[in-house]
């Protein structure tokens, strides 16, 4: 099925299913954004449309009604809220207190166990490849693998993240520790990763001996692929 053909069944089978202003909102609006956001990041993304749900109506801190672009409601996963946000709206044309509500509304919905995040505008249409690959990083924290995966291989892929939330030079005993692995094991896995190029030693004193390790642009651009 052509993205086309699957947005008009998809708008057609939501419109039917609801009532009120749930409904109304979806006949009333151009949708240009959201569709842009489907059309240029989610269909090459996912290539369906199932689990989304179009202006999704939560409650914010205040008990307003507020409607989200976009809710995706995969199985085994929490809720994910996705934004498209224009600069001139949401940042040119914004008040404080629009600028403070929007801050509040997200860590409430953060604090309700939703997943939120927000994309430009600009990079939905100009940059919709970046967004694909930072979008892909969140639901692959909940979803298992399709194929079998290799522990070494998820070993690898644990350390770079921990480097990554690190965003400093890290030692063996580090991942030692995240890992709950013996030193051996740890040397195994980090002569791999130097190997692949994704770690680089970093040589301390005279520069004989390696302590440290560094992420490396290849290991960064790896776990984002």
């Amino acid at each position: 099925m052509e993205f086309e053909q699957a947005y008009e069944s998809f708008l057609t089978r939501h419109i039917e299913r609801r009532t009120g202003e749930r409904k109304g909102r979806l006949l009333s609006r151009n949708f240009h954004a959201e569709k842009l956001f489907l059309r240029n990041v989610w269909w090459p993304l996912k290539g369906n449309l199932e689990d989304l749900h179009p202006e999704y109506e939560i409650m914010d801190w205040r008990g307003r009604s507020y409607f989200a672009d976009f809710a995706w409601t995969p199985s085994g996963a929490p809720v994910f809220l996705w934004e498209i946000k224009g600069f001139a709206k949401h940042v040119r044309d914004m008040d404080r207190n629009g600028y403070s509500g929007e801050l509040n509304r997200e860590l409430f919905l953060q604090g309700l166990g939703y997943r939120v995040a927000s994309f430009a505008y600009d990079d939905v249409e100009g940059r919709p490849e970046l967004v694909i690959t930072l979008l892909r990083l969140l639901p692959s924290q909940f979803q298992g693998d399709v194929l079998p995966v290799k522990l070494d291989a998820l070993a690898e892929r644990e350390i770079i993240r921990m480097a990554i939330r690190l965003a400093r030079p890290f030692r063996p005993v580090d991942v030692t520790r995240h890992l709950s692995i013996n030193y051996r094991t740890t040397m195994k896995h980090m002569n791999s990763l130097v190997v692949k190029g994704w770690v680089r030693p970093v040589a301390t004193g005279n520069g004989e001996r390696i302590v440290w390790y560094a992420l490396a642009k290849e290991g960064l651009a790896f776990y984002l692929d």
